[in-house]
């Protein structure tokens, strides 16, 4: 393929910024961007909201004009200005105004709140519509600086954030605008000269709010890029999690990921600084407006220009305008964090790609032929411009031909099946497809007129019939009836040898096949992949190394269907098996981008001292088995009425019972998740902040002291009202004490909201970021079974370990500031009503019982609604990472606008269940809000009645009913934290359940066992491995077994090869050498000890496994193959890695890399070839030194020359230490000193390469199958 991409990282601790690799400038995203996705009919349910929001705003401050009338009612009661009756008569007919203003202010939230909640839902889910179909039509060049781990908490955590900030949070604002504006106006209206002096800390407060949103927005952004960036690098860790086992990387993937936390964390804290600046200096002129209300005040009545009356109904309605604009604060920050997360999603969604896979433009062909030109190319890969793959690479390939590419890893074969595809385009020069450059067809029609077939064959999570039918999209089949479909996907599935084992599995074509189709082994997964491409019978076959993952028998039987699919289609060829393609009508031999050599294969080996001749020779298979035993044929006859065609995968055994109901049987087995209470779980929260003690006990003070200032602003108050019937000079004396009262109280309202708001907030960031790597290091830990379920995909655990971080906050952080203030007023206000007036204090507590019953209400409803949601949003995040990760896949089978709609009819579970739960639970808020009045009316009409009886005197009365009014207002501010309280409750169960897990194989530091010293130099494993009657099935599937009673020794230093057919055991063996599963009977041993009592971080130590599909991480070279040292505490040196890049005749070329050793390899390898990446893998476990090696398929990527070379490495590499392979290759296992044949889940024949022969059994069959010499 190509090279690499621009991002370097560091190994581990020392993670160089990701940043680093180029990026497009994120541009700032304001609420009318966001909200441009709705419709006209949502846009008007907006405009509806917004104005019953500004009524219901506008109303509360109506409350301070009956206020003032009151007053002046009980003051000329005073005065006996008025009888019992009259004053009694005065005071029921303003009590009834607070009864009017509760109807219309639940009327008016009712309507907001739905509409708001509703609309910000149905937004939302259009953006993560959007998002996913922009990111789909994206080029491909885009993705290579683009994680899945990305993609996922961008369509998660970020979306989430977004619903969180443009949901009700904007309603609310509203109301507090319009509140502070329509007291402002009332205020103008009692007092215009007292209004027009108050009016000067206006602009500073909007200097103030501007500021904080500038700055805060900013590093909202930042962080949350870089939270994102450290989701990549979970998702590659779970999706590779056999690797990170293996290699035991659980440390240094730990730190990895710590590290890019730690940056995250960083602009998370200064949000927090930011914040409570901001802030604490808005309620600091607050309060000093209080003072300068008083103040000003008293010399206005002194003067003879205003009264008692219109001072007071002044100085209410500023305080009731200036707590609205304090309570703007904390839903300002939700939607700063909304735009901050918007910003990323809406640059993808407004970014126009270079090549744009939903284009409609274009030409299409009526007839289609299949010619193909490759003229004067010129290409280097976009994330790498300096490294040269094609320079005026010229290619002509006639309709209906049969071309093979063949040579060395890197030589840029699998290029021109990119620029084929129009992955890329070339930088200069063009592909041409009958006569036409492609870049003028239809891109989405000419994509359809090819089929491709990848080197690592991608399944997306769902049934087989499902992942074949994945080619008929774009075809008259998709829409045809299911019965047709399935006749087209049978045959498809014959001519690939597929449908033999699907037909012999319990559910048949309906059976799943896993996450990326990991249920099943390689062969069969490239077996369905080829049906995938050959049902749609497209014009052009591309196959990039179609048939390596395949066993002998399936590769003749699979190369025979390919043959005959390709005859009248242009079919081009990437083969390492020159085997495979001897009967191509051209083959091309490619060296460093150019084309040296072309020819038919006879017409290639005339040339002795071509390059073709010499890898036909490495490889061994010129002449042609010979056998002149007229017995043959019986023997072969005799082998195939013993065989049965149920070649069963290792994998699909562990998914497939042999029931026919498919149950998941043991998928969650014995697991049931703990229940916790709530208080256990604030507490638990709150102590993981427990090295934050410090900030934890400046927050609650500051959280404290600010909620009693409400309470001790009623007592002011009620004396300010006292001291403002006094006649100057006492007046005058009195308003400067007062006043400066006032100004202390805002000295402590600016320490106190900050310390609640910066020490509160930045514990909540540090407890976010250690709540990631806690989950991440558990989830690490987890056993290998663990992640086979279906609930434990990489999708849903990259999404769920991003927002459940994030979610709870809702225990901590603002909320928890929030939510102590609103207690410490709460009490505040009920002990200042005691001490003053016990009676009327008991009477308006009275309807606490009915609020607290509204909040419980209120957390059944969204605890109801968000459990209907669960499963969606998890199976959304899955599919959505899994196209992201598998996005050429998707491309190339044109599935964008398929997998989009699945998306969209996913999500439209969680769409139904938001629009009812945003008109239930809005009722009940509605509700909670119009009890502020209706305890305003009782506490008036209760008061007067105690005035009138001369039991209170109007301060008393006065300072208990600002007190109780403020308490019940903070009461029913603390619904609207209640979905945030939830989320929170429901996230931290998830963790906790998670962190306390145990895991049923510890692979942790502290796990018991035998511990092995790490140093090699001693041999404390000698290499002695004892598999007795092993049986085997997966958890997840406990009813079918993949090994039944298999049993072999390997002695210290030998080489044991594993051989059969797709499906029969042999990778299950290796998975159980790791340990990656325990065997259900019988025992796996290491030096005479079971496994099962070994200290398993320090066996695995000396082990070193390469996979069939090699796993490598987006870092440098050098990086990735320093991952397989043994010895974490001990660094790599270069010396030490350039030798096993030596060992796999890879140092040359990376030292021919502008950057060495330093090039990234890009996201899970990308940038590379699969021979590459596959001798990276094989260097990454020669530097471990290993006492026993795992090769699973280890050089099937790989070209004849470097299979050559790395297998003689693997031969050197292997003296000393017990080697275990599995190879299809068995030129490649023919030195070794016992060959186990695996066929039905047992070993049927075992011995030498020799001895196997002179069996003529099924090992020889295999042998004559792949054209070797057979020698006697």
């Amino acid at each position: 393929m190509g090279l690499f991409s621009k991002k370097s990282e560091n190994n581990t601790e020392n993670t160089k910024t990701v940043e680093e690799k180029p990026k497009e400038e994120t541009p700032q995203v304001g609420l009318f961007k966001i909200y441009s996705v709705t419709t006209v009919k949502h846009r008007f349910m907006l405009l509806l909201g917004a104005i019953a929001a500004a009524v219901a705003g506008a109303s509360s401050p109506l409350m301070t004009v009956i206020f003032g009338k009151m007053v002046d009612t009980f003051n000329i009661y005073g005065s006996g200005g008025s009888t019992k009756d009259q004053f009694q008569a005065d005071i029921n007919y303003y009590a009834v105004f607070f009864i009017y203003l509760a109807i219309v202010v639940f009327v008016c939230t009712y309507i907001y709140m739905s509409t708001f909640q509703w609309v910000g839902a149905k937004s939302t889910h259009k953006i993560r519509n959007l998002y996913l179909q922009s990111l789909l039509k994206q080029e491909i060049a885009w993705f290579d600086n683009i994680g899945s781990g990305e993609v996922t908490t961008r369509i998660t955590n970020d979306t989430s954030l977004v619903q969180s900030g443009i949901s009700e949070k904007v309603a609310l604002i509203i109301h507090d605008i319009c509140t502070f504006i329509s007291a402002f106006i009332i205020a103008f209206t009692a007092n215009w000269r007292l209004s027009l002096i108050l009016f000067c800390i206006v602009p500073a407060i909007g200097i103030i709010i501007g500021t904080m949103v500038f700055f805060g927005l900013k590093y909202v952004t930042s962080s949350l890029e870089k939270y994102s960036i450290a989701g990549n690098t979970a998702e590659e860790c779970f999706s590779t999690i056999r690797t990170v086992a293996a290699f035991n990387l659980q440390n240094k993937m730990g730190k990895r990921y710590d590290g890019l936390l730690v940056k995250a964390q960083k602009d998370a804290v200064t949000q927090s600084l930011i914040f409570g600046i901001g802030i604490s200096g808005m309620f600091f002129f607050i309060y000093c407006g209080y003072s300068l209300t008083f103040y000003y005040g008293a010399l206005l009545i002194g003067w003879n220009l205003g009264s008692i009356g219109s001072i007071v109904n002044t100085l209410f309605a500023i305080i009731i305008g200036a707590y609205s604009l304090g309570s703007v604060s904390p839903n300002m920050e939700s939607i700063t964090k909304a735009q901050g997360a918007a910003a990323k999603l809406f640059q993808c969604i407004d970014r126009v790609p270079e090549i744009d896979s939903s284009s409609t433009k274009g030409l299409k062909l009526d007839q289609v032929k299949g010619d193909i030109e490759f003229r004067n190319i010129k290409f280097s890969y976009p994330s790498r411009k300096d490294v040269q793959i094609f320079e005026n690479f010229s290619l002509n390939i006639k309709a209906g031909q049969t071309v093979a590419l063949v040579g060395a890893s890197g030589s840029g074969k699998s290029t021109t099946i990119q620029l084929l595809e129009r992955f890329y385009d070339p930088d200069s020069g063009e592909v041409v497809f009958d006569g036409h450059p492609i870049k003028d067809l239809n891109i989405k029609w000419y994509r359809r007129q090819v089929g491709l077939v990848a080197q690592e064959p991608t399944l997306f999570n769902g049934t087989i019939a499902d992942n074949v039918a994945a080619g008929l999209f774009g075809t008259p089949l998709f829409d045809a009836p299911k019965e047709k479909q399935m006749e087209a996907i049978i045959e498809a599935c014959k001519h690939s040898n597929a449908h033999d084992f699907i037909s012999n599995l319990p559910l048949k074509y309906e059976t799943q096949v896993g996450e990326r189709g990991f249920l099943l082994s390689g062969g069969q997964k490239q077996r369905i992949a080829i049906a995938r491409a050959i049902i749609r019978n497209p014009r052009v076959l591309l196959l990039d190394e179609a048939t390596s993952a395949l066993d002998t028998k399936s590769e003749v039987l699979v190369q025979k269907a390919l043959d005959h699919v390709s005859k009248d289609r242009t079919t081009i060829v990437i083969a390492h098996r020159l085997s495979t393609i001897r009967n191509a009508d051209l083959i091309v031999v490619v060296e460093k981008g150019k084309i040296i050599e072309q020819g038919t294969h006879e017409s290639l080996l005339k040339n002795p001292e071509g390059a073709y001749f010499k890898l036909v020779k490495l490889q061994g298979f010129a002449k042609e088995a010979q056998e002149d035993d007229d017995g043959e044929d019986e023997i072969f006859k005799a082998i195939a009425t013993k065989r049965t065609a149920t070649h069963r995968s290792e994998k699909f055994a562990e998914a497939f019972p042999t029931n026919t109901q498919g149950s998941n049987v043991g998928e969650e087995a014995a697991e049931v998740a703990k229940t916790w209470g709530f208080f256990n779980l604030a507490f638990k929260v709150i102590s993981l902040n427990s090295k934050e003690w410090k900030s934890y006990v400046l927050g609650a003070l500051g959280a404290t002291i600010l909620g009693l200032i409400y309470p001790i602003l009623s007592i002011l108050l009620a004396k300010v009202i006292v001291a403002l019937n006094y006649s100057p000079p006492k007046l005058y004396s009195e308003a400067n004490f007062w006043s400066l009262m006032f100004l202390i109280l805002a000295l402590a309202a600016w320490g106190s909201t900050f310390c609640q708001m910066y020490f509160f907030g930045s514990s909540a960031q540090l407890l976010t970021s250690r709540l990631r790597s806690s989950v991440f290091k558990h989830l690490l830990q987890q056993e290998i079974g663990w992640y086979d379920r279906k609930a434990n995909s990489t999708g849903a655990l990259t999404s769920s370990l991003s927002t459940d971080a994030q979610d709870i906050q809702g225990l901590s952080g603002t909320t928890l500031g929030s939510i102590l203030q609103v207690f410490a007023n709460i009490v505040g206000s009920i002990i200042v009503g005691l001490i003053y007036g016990w009676k009327m204090t008991l009477v308006c507590c009275a309807t606490l019982p009915i609020l607290l019953y509204t909040g419980y209400y209120q957390v059944k409803i969204v605890q109801g609604f968000d459990e209907e949601n669960k499963n969606a949003y998890s199976d959304s995040a899955e599919l959505a990472c899994e196209a992201a990760s598998a996005v050429k896949t998707v491309t190339s089978l044109t599935q964008e606008e398929f997998v989009c709609y699945r998306y969209n009819k996913i999500m439209q579970v969680p769409l139904r269940s938001n629009f009812k739960k945003a008109f239930y639970s809005s009722a009940v808020f509605s509700f909670s809000r119009s009890i502020e009045f209706l305890c305003s009316a009782l506490a008036f009409w209760y008061g007067s009645q105690l005035v009138k009886n001369g039991e209170y005197d109007f301060g008393q009365m006065f300072t208990v009913f600002s007190a109780i009014i403020m308490g019940a207002g903070s009461a029913c501010r603390v619904f609207a934290y209640i979905p945030d309280i939830y989320k929170a409750r429901k996230a931290a169960a998830a963790i906790f359940n998670l962190t306390e897990r145990t895991p049923l194989i510890d692979s942790t530091e502290d796990s018991p066992g035998k511990v092995l010293p790490i140093d090699n130099s001693a041999k404390p494993i000698k290499g002695y491995i004892e598999v007795e009657s092993a049986h085997f099935s997966y958890p997840t599937r406990p009813g079918a077994r993949v090994l039944k009673g298999v049993s072999f020794e390997a002695h210290p230093g030998q080489f044991i090869a594993l051989v059969g057919p797709s499906g029969c055991g042999k990778s299950t063996i290796i998975s159980l050498l790791e340990r990656f599963y325990d065997v259900n009977k019988g025992s796996v041993k290491v030096d005479g000890i079971d496994i099962r009592d070994y200290h398993l971080p320090s066996l695995r130590t000396h082990m070193a496994l390469v996979s069939q599909e090699p796993s490598l991480y987006d870092m440098t070279i050098g990086e990735n193959i320093a991952m397989g040292a043994r010895n974490d505490n001990e660094p790599v040196t270069q010396q030490q890695i350039e030798s096993a890049a030596k060992q796999v005749n890879l140092h040359n070329f990376i030292m021919n890399l502008p950057k060495g050793y330093e090039t990234s390899v890009g996201s899970k390898g990308a940038q590379l070839s699969g021979g590459q990446k596959q001798r990276i893998a094989i260097a990454r476990a020669l530097i471990r030194n290993p006492s026993i090696l795992l090769l699973d398929e280890a050089t099937s990527a790989l070209d004849a020359e470097s299979e050559r070379i790395v297998q003689d490495a693997l031969d050197s590499a292997s003296i000393g230490r017990t080697t275990i392979a599995i190879a299809h290759r068995l030129s490649t296992i023919q030195k070794a000193d016992l060959i186990l044949v695996f066929q039905q889940h047992r070993i049927v024949e075992s011995g030498t390469h020799q001895q196997l022969l002179n069996k003529k059994g099924f090992y020889f069959e295999m042998v004559n199958q792949q054209n070797l010499e057979v020698g006697h």
